[in-house]
């Protein structure tokens, strides 16, 4: 574990759990607390007991009474993590796929402010099939990246990981109620960062997939596909001024 930095930025993980009662405490108890200030669990309606053992470890809990799927999960993370101060928001998932010993390397570039977003890349971490990936996720994760940079112009190697940071500046810089509540919350909230023109920066990462890490199958992950597509498509309308994209507001300035 890398030696905590003087740190003057309040650091909060927020945890999006779904049904995450077994996976929970192994994820909790590899948390470096010394880079973490403030822990969130919401709660997405689980039917087990995620939310009595998160209580039991002393995270602070958020309950949805009705499940609002994995985007509108992040929104309240996000909403409550600027509520109770937080500079750096750490998306960590509960289901322990992935590692939370990242979390210094994902909070460092933005304490020292040299970003405004830090997202993990099982693409950088090198041979993403060894930790369990499947092969077809492995290459719709490619060609949907491919796609992605050619529209952004941005160059990263993976837009789909779920280990991500933020800064309070990006996460009150987009627009995160416009957003979809599914999947493809993850896109939107890049082409957000995108055409304000905040910065995003990488590190390698590596995942493991067993049977209690929570994934989309097949079908649920082509229509996300589309979905991703969806918005680039409207992404490059709106930057175009061809067609105005809503979540994007205004079209950008000339020059």
């Amino acid at each position: 574990m890398a030696t905590p930095e003087p740190r003057t930025k309040k650091v909060c993980v927020v945890m999006p759990a779904y049904n995450a009662e077994k996976t929970l405490e192994r994820t909790w108890n590899d948390l470096p607390m010394d880079w973490v200030d403030d822990v969130i669990l919401v709660d997405d309606a689980s039917r087990d007991r995620t939310v009595e053992l998160a209580q039991s470890l002393g995270l602070h809990v958020l309950v949805h009474p009705r499940n609002r799927g994995y985007g509108g999960n992040q929104k309240t993370c996000y909403r409550e993590a600027l509520a109770r101060g937080a500079d750096i928001v750490v998306m960590v998932h509960p289901d322990h796929q992935y590692d939370p010993a990242y979390v210094p390397e994902l909070v460092g570039p933005l304490e020292r402010g040299e970003c405004d977003a830090v997202f993990g890349s099982r693409m950088l971490g090198g041979r993403p099939l060894e930790g369990g990936m499947p092969k077809w996720k492995y290459l719709a994760n490619l060609f949907l990246t491919g796609v992605a940079n050619a529209i952004f112009y941005c160059f990263l190697s993976e837009y789909h990981s779920g280990l991500r940071a933020y800064s309070r500046r990006y996460l009150e810089t987009v627009d995160l109620e416009g957003n979809s509540d599914d999947f493809v919350f993850d896109t939107e909230i890049i082409a957000q960062g995108v055409f304000h023109g905040l910065r995003i920066r990488e590190i390698p990462i590596r995942t493991r997939y067993f049977p209690e890490a929570s994934q989309i199958g097949f079908w649920r992950s082509v229509r996300y596909g589309f979905a991703v597509l969806g918005v680039l498509f409207r992404y490059k309308l709106h930057v175009k001024k061809v067609r105005r994209y809503p979540l994007l507001g205004t079209f950008p300035e000339p020059g």
